[in-house]
């Protein structure tokens, strides 16, 4: 969900400020303005961020200097890394000069930052409330700047988020074939770094994506019999299906149905608990060729749900998915669709 309780918020309206206070259904909010408190639809409130950094003052200020971009527009620009630190997502805020001569953010210009000696092929997506807004596939050259795209500074309260996938330009056969990654940013923790660039006087926002690209994960090379005389059991490769658990085509991801005790665990425990069983059953029915699965998420908050359909939307093999009502789940399971 786009708000929690406590959330500073914007009346859209009057252009008033206060804070939410409780969460009542998936399409309104309690809010607390000037101290009255009343309830609001979701839509007819924003985060407030923006507005106070596009906002004129009432009095103009000094001239400032205008910031520019220090990267250059073109694509591709060698940068200054003498030693591998790893592949990042930079964030360069494009500032400009309201009429009042105030500093504003204009739009953001994306870009990956290649510090290895190594050169990736990539695929990236960009998506705005878990959907997909732009995307590219291209490849980044050892210790280069890709520049991606711009995105309007106005869209980021929409909940910003990167997934992308690489892949080595020249294969290596101790090297995973691929590896996915995601950065998803928060509007608050955003303009809060934005505000603690200026105040340091730099241009550039980054994010790790990975520090080194992972290797194939190991062979293992001991013998059969000595894992036969250690109690282990051995299977043929060929009757491999035989011995892995059977793909269902539902599953139901309900904490309660895959673990016995859960009181003691956090929020964030759970989610991963679920995400990983969800893993396991989505691989197997790809495994098995299932035509397509069930996955009942429930309904609650949504937060489960809101992750699964982000991880769908960028699965390789997912030819459609779709949440509507069903006799059986009501809105609390998605069906998923795959292509081979």
């Amino acid at each position: 969900m786009k708000y929690q309780v406590g959330d500073e918020i914007l009346v859209l309206l009057s252009n008033e400020e206060g804070r939410i206070i409780e969460i009542m259904s998936d399409t309104m909010a309690m809010i607390e303005v000037r101290g009255v408190k009343f309830p609001a639809y979701m839509d007819q409130i924003d985060f407030p961020y923006f507005k106070r950094f596009t906002e004129k003052k009432l009095f103009p200020a000094a001239p400032k200097k205008i910031y520019i971009d220090q990267i250059p527009k073109e694509k591709v620009q060698k940068n200054d890394s003498k030693e591998d630190e790893g592949v990042w997502l930079n964030i360069v805020p494009k500032f400009t000069l309201d009429d009042f001569n105030d500093e504003v953010v204009e739009s953001l210009k994306i870009f990956i930052s290649n510090k290895t000696r190594v050169g990736y092929n990539f695929d990236y997506a960009q998506l705005f409330a878990g959907a997909a807004d732009f995307s590219l596939v291209s490849s980044v050259a050892p210790f280069t700047d890709f520049y991606i795209h711009d995105i309007p500074f106005a869209s980021v309260n929409d909940s910003l988020s990167f997934f992308i996938d690489f892949s080595l330009t020249e294969t290596h056969k101790k090297k995973a074939d691929h590896f996915e990654t995601n950065v998803k940013i928060k509007p608050k923790q955003l303009f809060q770094r934005i505000e603690s660039l200026k105040a340091e006087s730099q241009t550039t926002i980054s994010y790790p994506l990975f520090e080194t690209y992972p290797d194939k994960a190991e062979d293992n090379h001991i013998t059969i019999d000595i894992l036969r005389n250690a109690g282990y059991k051995v299977y043929d490769v060929s009757k491999i299906k035989q011995n892995i658990p059977s793909a269902r085509s539902v599953i139901d991801l309900h904490i309660e149905k895959i673990v016995d005790q859960h009181s003691h665990l956090t929020n964030a425990e759970i989610i991963q608990i679920q995400l990983d069983e969800f893993e396991k059953w989505f691989e197997l029915a790809q495994f098995n060729h299932l035509p397509s699965m069930i996955i009942i998420h429930g309904v609650g908050k949504g937060k489960l749900k809101a992750e699964i359909h982000e991880l769908l939307k960028v699965k390789k093999g997912v030819k459609s998915f779709v949440n509507q009502y069903s006799e059986f789940y009501g809105y609390g399971a998605t069906e998923v669709f795959f292509q081979y």
